[in-house]
C-alpha cells in the first residue's frame, strides 16, 4: 500500500528558504495530484507590532498577499492547486501560541496529508519565523515531513 496524498501544507514567512519549500512541495503535489495549502506565519515581532498597533496593518497585508501570489503563481505554473492562508505564529495571551503550534493546528485544519517545512539558517531577520518551527514540526507531526 502506497502513500495517499491529497493536500500538502507548507509553512512560508516570506524568506528565500520558504519559497524553495514551496517548490519542494509543488513537487510532492504533482506527484500525486494533490493540493498545496501555505499558511503565511506571521512573526513575533510583527504580531506584536500589530497589536501594539505600531505597524501599519495594510502594508502586511499587502506584503503577505504578493508574497502568496508569488506561491500560488509557482503552482499553476506546475498546475498544482494552491490555496493560502495567513496566522500569527505568536500571542501575546495564549503561551501555547508559536509557530510549530500553529503549522500543526493548521495542518489538522485542512486536514493535511503530507508537510513541507524550510530549515532556515538562524539569521534573526525578524520575518523568518520558522526556523525554530522545523524541530518542533518534525518532533510531533503526525504526518510524513520532508524538511528542505
Amino acid at each position: 500500500m502506497g502513500l495517499t496524498v491529497e493536500r500538502v501544507l507548507v509553512p512560508v514567512d516570506g524568506s528565500d528558504e520558504s519559497l524553495e519549500a514551496v517548490e519542494y512541495a509543488v513537487a510532492v503535489a504533482r506527484r500525486y495530484d494533490a493540493a498545496v495549502h501555505a499558511v503565511y506565519v506571521l512573526g513575533e515581532e510583527v504580531v506584536r507590532g500589530i497589536e501594539e498597533r505600531a505597524v501599519d496593518e495594510a502594508e502586511i497585508s499587502e506584503d503577505t498577499e504578493a508574497f502568496t501570489g508569488t506561491v500560488r503563481g509557482m503552482g499553476e505554473a506546475e498546475g498544482v492547486d494552491v490555496s493560502t492562508s495567513v496566522a500569527y505564529g505568536f500571542s501575546t495571551k495564549r503561551k501555547t501560541t508559536h509557530p510549530g503550534s500553529v503549522i500543526l493546528d493548521t495542518a489538522e485544519e485542512i486536514d493535511a496529508d503530507f508537510l513541507v517545512i524550510p530549515r532556515e539558517p538562524l539569521t534573526g531577520e525578524p520575518g523568518e519565523v520558522l526556523e525554530k518551527a522545523a524541530e518542533y514540526v518534525l518532533l510531533y507531526a503526525s504526518q510524513p515531513v520532508l524538511s528542505v
